[in-house]
């Protein structure tokens, strides 16, 4: 049987008008279902763009990334994104409105019954004093939440969440990470995560794939973060170590 998400030694590469900039280099990972699966590294080291490749947005020039087995080819609500912007809600439509939508506009479900999903998952995320809201008026963490909210509506494979907490304050950040497990632990849903904070990485994800700099290239892999990260004072050490693997370099050969 094969994995939920196979990233199969992938190199994607930016074109430019005068040169060619390779983002990743043969990057190889699996997620299984339920995962709550992170990409660390620096800026620039191509995280974001592995994420935009799952979602079916770019094509990868060498390597394959497959889910349930087939090639990605397109987008699919198969892949639900969220992104850090605050603007990728629909201003004009309401917070029940913005999480029905794509139910609707993929006819996935008739419009009364993708009403009453879209507001399961408005009251999952505890806006439903807000669903008739429009999101002009909400705080910066409570669009997020309606945003999570409408990727999780869809029910799809994997949610793919690119730093979507990184716009916000300390407080709201960590708040949102405490929901967005919440969350994970009501329904078991599947995580690709995208950060450059250690500490949210060990707090979100059960397993964490470090990226080295630009091109990015696999360093290592962080398995079963839950148990390690869970023991006395051992979270500390674990950002530490993830710390050193990140930024270690290789020392000078001597003559």
């Amino acid at each position: 049987m094969p994995r939920l998400l196979e990233v199969d030694s992938v190199t994607l590469r930016y074109r430019t008008s005068d040169s060619v900039i390779t983002a990743t280099s043969k990057v190889s990972f699996d997620v299984d279902g339920s995962d709550r699966f992170v990409l660390l590294g620096p800026s620039g080291c191509g995280k974001s763009t592995i994420l935009k490749a799952v979602g079916g947005y770019l094509t990868p020039d060498e390597g394959q990334i497959r889910i349930k087995g087939a090639e990605i080819k397109r987008p699919g609500a198969d892949r639900m994104m969220v992104f850090q912007e605050f603007d990728q809600l629909l201003p004009w439509k309401t917070v029940l409105e913005n999480v029905m939508f794509p139910l609707v506009v993929t006819h996935k479900l008739n419009k009364n019954e993708a009403r009453d999903r879209a507001m399961d998952y408005v009251r999952k995320v505890h806006l439903e004093a807000f669903a008739d809201s429009y999101t002009h008026t909400l705080s910066g963490g409570m669009k997020q939440r309606v945003a999570i909210a409408r990727g999780m509506c869809m029910e799809p494979d994997i949610l793919l969440m690119d730093e979507p907490f990184a716009a916000l304050d300390a407080l709201t950040r960590q708040q949102m990470q405490d929901e967005l497990l919440q969350l994970w632990a009501d329904t078991k849903f599947t995580i690709l995560f995208v950060t450059h904070s250690i500490a949210e990485a060990i707090r979100v994800g059960n397993r964490i794939l470090l990226l080295s700099p630009h091109p990015g290239e696999v360093k290592a892999e962080v398995s079963d973060v839950d148990r390690v990260s869970s023991e006395d004072g051992s979270a500390a050490a674990l950002e530490r170590e993830i710390h050193d693997l990140l930024f270690a370099q290789a020392l000078p050969e001597h003559a």
